[in-house]
Formats: structure tokens, C-alpha cells, sequence
């Protein structure tokens, strides 16, 4: 019988993911912009939505961009 191990999150429990942390939310975009899934970030349900909404507004007052850039 295997053994699961339980994946951490990267995040403390408790922390709270705000949408003025630019740096913390780049950590969890791809290159093109798109938020990461909860598989690849290892993050739990909570903090995934959490993260989601902090993206989404950080968007809108245009601290995040939308797209990013390709250079063509």
C-alpha cells in the first residue's frame, strides 16, 4: 500500500495573499499572464480563491497587466 505524503502549501496557513503584493502574485502567474492552477502552485482551495480575486483586482487598478507584452 503507498504511502501519500501531504503536499505543504507555500504559504503560511494564515497569510493573507493582498493585491498590492505584486512580487508574491508574479510568483503565481504564468509568462503570458494567467493565473497558475491549484496543482502546479500546491496552494489549498481557500487560498486559491483568495489568490484569484487579489489577481483580478490588482488588474483592474492596473498594478497587474491583463497580457503581458510579446515581443514581435
Amino acid at each position: 500500500m503507498a504511502i501519500m505524503k501531504r503536499r505543504l502549501s507555500p504559504l503560511k496557513p494564515n497569510q493573507n495573499i493582498d493585491y498590492k503584493d505584486i512580487d508574491l502574485l508574479r510568483s503565481f502567474l504564468t509568462e503570458q499572464g494567467k493565473i497558475m492552477g491549484r496543482r502546479s502552485t500546491r496552494l489549498t482551495l481557500k487560498q486559491q480563491r483568495q489568490l484569484a480575486r487579489s489577481v483580478k483586482r490588482a488588474r483592474i487598478l492596473n498594478l497587474l497587466p491583463f497580457v503581458a507584452k510579446s515581443d514581435d
